[in-house]
């Protein structure tokens, strides 16, 4: 079955001379795998009518989950039947027991195989308990089982940032079948989160080969997030390689990269256009185009002529505007009208150019912060404005960020209340909880409650730092959150009310959230899904006409200069400030667990990250601030 090129409906793929992989693109995940799934479940009905076997190869990780859950609800809903369907999973980890919450063998089960009508025994996913000296003929024999069931008629793959596929890391040969591999120290990081520390990742794991994965009659690969930008274009646009293995796919005479706006992003075609073909030159593309050129050549603004716009692409962009001169002006402006040090508006100043109205003069602010440190971590500068400058300011932290406590903090506090309350039986039993806790166990709920208090009692310590009162303190708790493990449930109608509740309480004119989508554990995401969900309920109250969102970005990635709508610039002092605000969340610093790819403190991350957009903004021509938070408009 060639290329299913009804992806182009929905997605879009325009091939270029950079290319050279098929790709479409959509607006997010949740459509993507909505398409994927139509075409998993196309191929089995037709297998159905030959009277044939389906065998499809499934991957793990967090790119398929929405595609197992389509074709989840096709089964129940729609009455699709898995019964002609033989599955092969890439990859295991090594040793791994098949029933450990980590293992691929109870991912599968959990997201798919649990669900749907499919023949226990046409499910093939690699085990990690095969005895040492008993791999080597497994892995054999887990090729000769794929052959024996006609080859892989469709193979589904995500993609690590490393460019593996499967666990075939950089150096697998494109020849390479099944067998046993030392994981790279990236893939290793990115999965620490899942395992609470990279400590207790395998180092070891079994995967299917490039030969086999290459063998698939039909491939498609998953990427979602911008922290996937970078390897989808090294794999689509580079060289083959063995330090990309995914590269390899480029020889596939029948392969789909199936792509959200995130992991797209670094392609040619969408980061500059210009290069590729005529564009229609929007404001948002000349922002774009002018920024890049700038950064490309060193240059402020006001300095590009005539030739540096000509000779990289954009002759059709200077005939529309005249001249370099007057470009630049023009850009150079817009630029610098984001720039503000009243996030909240500035009274009786003209806001023509200003990022915020002027009106009224003290506005009613909500700041969601997915976990108790997100505020002060991205935003802590513009927090601590908006409070100086009189704004009622309310904080709402979404989740309890109860599973970011380790069990040596959680037991340091608890035994500190155990002396000061003396033989405490509750206490005591908690001490004991953590004490006995095994690998991969589930926090017990007095655990949990402690670790949320915790972090509860850390988040009014830093907010009162930065003056504000505790009746402005919201700990909403979403019920989404509280699941005790990485994997968090879905959305339900009580977190969306909690929201809701709370806004309509409050009638703010601002509110700002994470807009961070590329957070490694997802609850960035499902919480900006919350926000956005309640607006869409919120919208037909008059109120709500005056309220602007505000998007920040977590602490994994920054908006690209020329998407920052509003700048909030920081001093000297207030970055010192922000700093101490941090550290207020004292079982976050030294050693965090959600650490990601980046050994660095959050303070740090922060601070750097600030800092950065400050220069940037300066190497354009823009003033020298000692730093800058970046916030992007959301309509709803």
């Amino acid at each position: 079955m060639k290329a299913n090129l009804k992806y182009t409906e929905a997605g879009k793929f325009e091939e270029t001379r950079f290319e050279k992989i098929h790709n479409v693109i959509f607006k997010n995940s949740d459509l993507a795998s909505i398409e994927v799934a139509k075409e998993i479940a196309n191929l089995i009905k037709q297998k159905q009518q030959e009277n044939k076997t389906c065998v499809l190869g499934l991957a793990t990780g967090s790119s398929p989950i929405n595609v197992y859950e389509e074709l989840v609800r096709m089964h129940k809903e729609e009455g699709l039947s898995f019964q002609n369907v033989i599955t092969f999973n890439l990859d295991e980890y090594y040793p791994m027991d098949k029933d450990n919450t980590q293992s691929y063998w109870y991912f599968m089960h959990e997201n798919l195989f649990n669900h749907i009508d499919i023949i226990p025994e046409n499910i093939n996913v690699p085990s990690g308990t095969v005895p040492q000296d008993e791999i080597y003929q497994y892995c054999i024999d887990y090729e000769l089982k794929i052959k024996e069931a006609g080859g892989l008629d469709f193979q589904l793959l995500g993609i690590g940032r490393s460019g593996h596929i499967g666990f075939n890391e950089p150096g697998s040969h494109y020849n390479s079948g099944t067998r046993n591999i030392t994981l790279d120290h990236i893939t290793r990081v990115d999965a620490a989160s899942a395992f609470l520390g990279i400590e207790q990742v395998p180092r070891v794991a079994i995967t299917m080969g490039i030969s086999t994965i290459r063998n698939a009659k039909r491939v498609i690969l998953l990427a979602w997030g911008i922290n996937k930008a970078s390897v989808i274009k090294d794999t689509i646009e580079g060289e083959i390689t063995s330090d990309v293995p995914a590269s390899y796919l480029q020889d596939h005479d029948n392969i789909t990269f199936v792509l959200d706006e995130g992991a797209s992003s670094e392609l040619t075609r969408i980061k500059t256009p210009w290069l590729v073909k005529n564009c229609i030159w929007t404001d948002d593309l000349i922002t774009k185009a002018v920024v890049w050129l700038s950064e490309l050549l060193n240059k402020s603004v006001l300095k590009i002529t005539d030739k540096d716009y000509n000779n990289n692409g954009m002759s059709s962009l200077l005939v529309e505007q005249g001249s370099a001169y007057n470009l630049n002006i023009k850009m150079f402006n817009k630029l610098q009208h984001t720039i503000t040090g009243w996030p909240g508006g500035k009274p009786n100043a003209d806001d023509t150019n200003r990022p915020e109205r002027n009106t009224p003069t003290k506005k009613r602010v909500i700041i969601f912060s997915p976990h108790p440190d997100d505020d002060v971590i991205s935003m802590g500068g513009t927090f601590d404005r908006l409070v100086e400058q009189g704004h009622e300011v309310h904080i709402a932290y979404q989740t309890s960020g109860n599973i970011a406590v380790s069990d040596k903090e959680a037991l340091k506090f608890i035994e500190v209340a155990l002396t000061l309350n003396g033989e405490n039986s509750s206490f005591q039993k908690i001490i004991k909880d953590l004490n006995d806790k095994k690998e991969y166990d589930i926090d017990t709920i007095e655990v949990r409650k402690l670790k949320g208090i915790i972090r509860r009692k850390e988040s009014l310590a830093s907010t009162r730092y930065l003056g504000l009162p505790d009746k402005n303190v919201h700990f909403l708790n979403l019920p989404f959150y509280e699941t005790g493990k990485i994997k968090k449930n879905k959305l339900g109608d009580s977190d969306i009310k909690i929201m809701t509740d709370l806004i309509s309480d409050i009638k703010p004119h601002q509110i700002y959230a994470a807009g961070d989508l590329a957070d490694p554990h997802g609850t960035h995401k499902v919480s900006l899904d919350a926000l956005f969900i309640a607006l869409e309920q919120l919208k037909p109250n008059k109120y709500m006409d005056d309220c602007w969102v505000w998007l920040y970005r977590g602490a994994w990635h920054e908006w690209e200069t020329h998407e920052i709508e509003m700048a909030v610039p920081m001093s000297p002092d207030q970055v010192l400030k922000k700093r101490q605000a941090i550290f207020y969340h004292q079982s976050q610093k030294d050693g965090v667990l959600f650490q990601g790819d980046d050994s660095r403190e959050f303070w740090m991350r922060a601070e750097d990250r600030n800092k950065e957009t400050a220069k940037k903004y300066n190497d354009l021509g823009l003033a020298d601030y000692a730093a800058l938070e970046a916030f992007r408009r959301y309509y709803f």
